[in-house]
């Protein structure tokens, strides 16, 4: 399945977050239902957030989004690679608290080209089909993550980590 390990940092979780596969189909539910995430970069020691449309492939271990290469965050993933990728399923409602659900994915960022690009690209734009111009512009680089871990917070304090294999 592409998982290596989980840690949980509270007693009182319920069976889907107590197991890797349970986290997996989790992840496998939550993340095709949201559109976007917002990607932390940095540079020189200052962070930096970046709002972007996102898919992630169906074994978990990449995350993709597209981005014009003249960007803040992309000259700061040439820079240095690690990024974070936070998805959420919040509201803006105070029920969020007990309802909405985080999801950090840390990795390695890269730009993905040719047979690569064109594999991924459609899996893109399947889910983005307003974004197909944009995404298809000399331009814009195709993004792909190397998910290292996702951290996944429930219930506003519960959170579990997720290894991944490379």
């Amino acid at each position: 399945m592409g998982i290596q390990s989980v840690t949980q940092t509270s007693t009182n979780l319920s069976d889907r977050y107590s197991t890797r596969e349970g986290l997996f189909a989790f992840l496998q539910e939550f993340l095709p239902l949201q559109r976007f995430a917002v990607l932390a970069t940095h540079k020189d020691g200052q962070p930096y957030t970046h709002l972007v449309a996102f898919v992630a492939a169906k074994d978990m271990k990449h995350l993709i989004f597209v981005t014009p290469r003249a960007t803040r965050k992309f000259a700061h993933m040439v820079k240095d690679p690690r990024v974070a990728l936070m998805i959420d399923n919040r509201k803006n409602k105070s029920s969020d608290i007990n309802d909405a659900a985080a999801v950090s994915a840390v990795g390695t960022a890269a730009e993905v080209f040719g047979a690569d690009r064109d594999t991924v690209l459609p899996l893109y734009i399947s889910k983005h089909p307003s974004l197909e111009t944009f995404a298809k512009a000399s331009s814009c680089a195709v993004v792909r993550i190397a998910v290292e871990k996702y951290d996944i917070a429930w219930k506003f304090q519960n959170v579990t980590e997720l290894k991944m294999i490379p």
